[in-house]
């Protein structure tokens, strides 16, 4: 059993490095805008971030670094329900660490203003990078979050996964930004979400609750339909590193 202050510290930095890897890839990189391969770039940061972090601190937290990941192995009954609260107060905590340190290492960019540069925060309608409305992005989050989590909850129960569980999880990750980055930026995690909203204000705030809401719909319709089809609970099995290990 490792300790709940030792698993949300973990939670907290490893949320931290998704965002500040993920985000970074676009808000640091100036040539980006000019490259046909900015998806691909920003997908690949994200997806290898995640499975450095899941192969770093899984074993202590699990490697969720998502709310939408925490409250679907919840619903799953994968996951404790007493820490469900604090684990998402550590996601959210580190990204918006996350984006802060992001943000001062971008303002030592001549020229550059934090509001007009959109500092890939999410976003639908005039703020998709290829102006989508918000169906679609509503439509894909739903869709890409259930897949994600799906991903995620049948991770946890393949034991003969155990080694190659934080890359393909990663690798999953990778192709969810694929898809989503034209549409929305790229979301399906309400903390990193969150975190870029804050520093962006305005309309990323006014269109953030859709990226809580998406998301947290999709991983609670991955997390009711995984445990109607497996059929048995154990809030023990958390990990998505090793495809076990107890963290309640």
């Amino acid at each position: 059993m490792v300790a709940l202050g030792k698993r949300l510290w973990s939670e907290g930095v490893g949320t931290a490095w998704l965002v500040f890897v993920g985000c970074g890839s676009t808000v640091l990189d100036t040539t980006r805008i000019l490259q046909a391969s900015g998806a691909l770039q920003m997908s690949l940061a994200f997806g290898l971030a995640l499975a450095t972090g899941g192969y770093a601190f899984g074993k202590i937290s699990g490697a969720h670094f998502n709310p939408a990941v925490t409250i679907g192995l919840t619903v799953a009954q994968r996951f404790p329900v007493r820490d469900l609260l604090p684990y998402i107060a550590a996601q959210i905590g580190g990204a918006i660490v996350a984006a802060a340190l992001l943000a001062y290492v971008a303002s030592g960019r001549p020229g550059f203003e934090l509001a007009a540069s959109e500092f890939a925060a999410n976003g639908f309608g005039a703020h998709s990078p290829a102006d989508y409305p918000l169906h679609s992005a509503l439509v894909v989050e739903v869709v890409l979050s259930f897949v994600f989590v799906g991903t995620c909850l049948l991770v946890v129960v393949r034991k003969e996964l155990a080694r190659v569980a934080p890359f393909i999880t990663g690798a999953c990750l990778m192709l969810v930004y694929l898809v989503s980055i034209p549409v929305t930026n790229g979301a399906v995690n309400p903390a990193r979400s969150t975190a870029q909203a804050v520093f962006v204000g305005n309309w990323a705030l006014d269109q953030l609750w859709l990226f809580w809401a998406a998301p947290l719909a999709g991983a609670i319709a991955a997390g009711v339909l995984f445990s109607f089809l497996d059929g048995r609970a154990d809030s023990s099995a958390v990990s998505l590193a090793d495809g076990q290990g107890d963290v309640s």
